[in-house]
């Protein structure tokens, strides 16, 4: 009887599979542990946090975390621009 539900089962249809699509990437579970760690964070505070991360990796994984909603941008309008995140 298990052995038949578990043949019937489809892994990519549960909520497990989901929420590892949303933080899949080298980097994304180091960017979520900084935010939680220190609540708010600067882009360069980041960079600096990850040595080993591109600039460009950085935005990328920055970029899809937001819109996933698991991270919160907020920008200031000032010269030099001012960007925080936070979970």
């Amino acid at each position: 009887m298990f052995k038949n539900y578990i043949e019937n089962a489809n892994f990519e249809d549960t909520g497990f599979s989901y929420t590892l699509s949303l933080i899949r990437g080298k980097y994304k579970m180091v960017i979520l542990y900084c935010l939680m760690e220190f609540n708010i964070v600067r882009y360069n505070e980041l960079k600096r946090y990850i040595k080993t991360i591109s600039h460009k990796t950085l935005a990328v994984f920055l970029k899809e975390l937001e819109k996933d909603g698991l991270i919160i941008r907020k920008e200031y309008p000032q010269i030099p621009p001012k960007v925080e995140y936070s979970l």
